[in-house]
């Protein structure tokens, strides 16, 4: 890697992910019924055909179509979805139509799976899966914490209130555990300490006590 490279501050955004299908109409209604942001339908003539849905709370994006890409229909695997609460998550797309599996855990890299979410809640841990009808398939994995490095140390930003909101509710569940080691006495300054909390946990630096 040369010094260029490693300085480079361009950025380099991850837009959009094509999927190959089979039939675009009923994929279509797969991922409408989903619940994901249709962005576009764009179709020239009978050989091009482009469908562009965003998950909730995602800054990337799928296409299929038609034209789009020479790959056998149902042939792409391993799209993670990134979730904060794996069970909700799951309940809500069983509850949109979606097949999704059992959850499981790995109590560690390279661990055999186990049954059930990780009993720590630890990030990276717990996963589900599900496909759409051509077999396409979509794995979801819980992240809490990220580890360090994943993220811009500068930057904390959030993709939808959901997620927001989940990152709060953890910080209040520290703040407890903070108030409760300060003798129980009232934090007027906790606004300042969620904040930095909330902040320092996605970028994986360590935790205010």
């Amino acid at each position: 890697m040369t010094s260029a490279t490693k300085t480079s501050t361009t950025d380099l955004k991850l837009e959009v992910v094509v999927i190959p299908v089979s039939d675009v109409d009923r994929a279509k209604r797969f991922y409408d019924g989903l619940g994901w942001r249709l962005d576009a339908d764009f179709a020239v003539g009978d050989t091009f055909r482009v469908v562009q849905f965003t998950p909730p709370g995602s800054p990337s994006s799928i296409h299929f179509g038609t034209g789009l890409t020479s790959a056998a229909p149902g042939s792409a695997s391993g799209l993670y979805l990134v979730v904060s609460d794996i069970e909700a998550a799951r309940a809500e797309l069983i509850g949109r139509g979606a097949d999704v599996s059992e959850i499981i855990h790995r109590a560690g890299p390279g661990q055999p799976p186990v049954s059930g979410r990780d009993p720590e809640r630890r990030s990276y841990r717990s996963y589900a899966s599900f496909s759409d009808p051509d077999g396409n398939g979509w794995l979801l994995q819980e992240v809490t914490e990220r580890l360090p490095g994943r993220v811009d140390t500068d930057i904390t930003t959030f993709t939808s209130s959901t997620e927001l909101a989940a990152a709060l509710r953890r910080a209040a569940a520290a703040h407890g555990e903070h108030e409760k080691r300060t003798g129980g006495r009232h934090d007027e300054n906790w606004p300042d300490w969620y904040a930095d909390y909330i902040v320092q946990e996605q970028a994986g630096k360590p935790l205010p006590s």
